[in-house]
């Protein structure tokens, strides 16, 4: 068995964050992960986000799923109020976009300290 030295131990046990969230931070984010964590919402997700131009009418988002356009409403609801995404009425229709300062903050959670210097 080998011994460790100083570097190799800040290595092996170095935060993944800089700092720890705040209360208010945690509950934000929370909300966050809540709403992208279940399976349609994170699919609507990604659907507007890689539609062409950035934003999706809900016209093009129903026929994606085997569920009734008040549940696609629901869900989308649903990332509306966390913050996620946002929408705009155009006559009958409403558009969606990704909200990017939302998704950055996410994933800057998710992103190890070290792993932000590599991404600068």
């Amino acid at each position: 068995m080998s011994k460790q030295g100083p570097e190799d131990a800040t290595q092996c046990c170095s935060p993944v964050m800089r700092e720890p969230l705040s209360a208010e931070q945690s509950a934000e984010l929370a909300r966050v992960f809540k709403a992208i964590g279940e399976p349609v919402r994170l699919r609507l997700l990604s659907l507007i986000a890689s539609h062409a131009g950035g934003e999706a009418c809900v016209c093009d988002l129903t026929g994606a799923f085997e569920l009734s356009g008040p549940t696609i409403s629901h869900h989308l609801k649903v990332l509306r109020e966390a913050g996620v995404i946002e929408g705009e009425r155009r006559g009958t229709w409403i558009y969606y976009r990704v909200r990017p300062e939302t998704l950055r903050a996410v994933s800057s959670v998710l992103m190890p300290a070290d792993a932000e210097a590599v991404t600068a």
